[in-house]
């Protein structure tokens, strides 16, 4: 971890992994506005640095995390890392996903099914795993992001794997109401992120909505 700054007393730590772009990036930005102070986790050092730029250009603080969420190793050392200098977590909101190239299901890549089950389902059993404790020390909030994909045509690894995600956020929300930690997800609009490029090439990018607003808008529920 690196370009951090020290964590005032007052302010609140949130993780977000997946955080160099997209709306990982926007919530990033918009909890550091908020007083957070940002531990922000994406494989693209690039990225992240830009992010951290835009934070502190704007009076907010980050500690950059440039690692890959599927290193076990490097999850388990993060996790410590943040119980060791901060005690826990107040926010972890989980944007990183893996978009397979879309395929009719009889034709899907093994290698492609075999990354979105790694990056959409097993990455998050095994960070819930690891941050479930971080979280109640602070009673805190997790926060992961629906996609009403599945079962669309062509969308068969990128859907199954990213309903398989929710359905285990919505366990793990069913099962901690009274204990904690809360457990809130949410369906962003459609936004000109670069995954939905990825699906819709050749849709008017203007029209969808953008990044910072979403993140407005489902922090609000905070």
């Amino acid at each position: 971890m690196n370009n951090d700054r020290d964590l005032g007393s007052g302010n609140r730590l949130a993780l977000v992994t997946g955080a160099s772009r997209g709306l990982g990036a926007a919530l990033a930005e918009a909890l550091a506005a908020r007083g957070y102070h940002v531990l922000a986790v994406a494989r693209t050092v690039g990225g992240l640095e830009e992010l951290d730029d835009r934070i502190r250009a704007a009076g907010g603080t980050a500690t950059l995390a440039p690692m890959d969420a599927s290193d076990a190793a490097a999850m388990q050392q993060l996790a410590e890392a943040v119980a060791g200098r901060w005690g826990g977590l107040d926010l972890w909101a989980h944007t990183a996903i893996h978009a397979a190239p879309l395929s009719p299901a009889p034709h899907i890549d093994g290698k492609d099914w075999a990354k979105s089950l790694l990056v959409n389902v097993e990455i998050v059993r095994g960070l819930i795993a690891l941050l479930e404790p971080l979280l109640r020390a602070r009673n805190g909030t997790a926060m992961f992001f629906d996609d009403s994909r599945a079962g669309q045509k062509f969308f068969g690894a990128y859907g199954a794997t990213k309903a398989a995600q929710i359905a285990l956020a919505r366990s793990w929300q069913a099962e901690t109401v009274r204990t904690g930690p809360r457990v809130l997800i949410a369906e962003p609009r459609p936004m000109p992120t670069a995954v939905r490029a990825r699906f819709f090439p050749g849709e008017d990018r203007a029209a969808l909505t953008p990044c910072k607003d979403e993140a407005a808008r489902i922090l609000a529920a905070l």
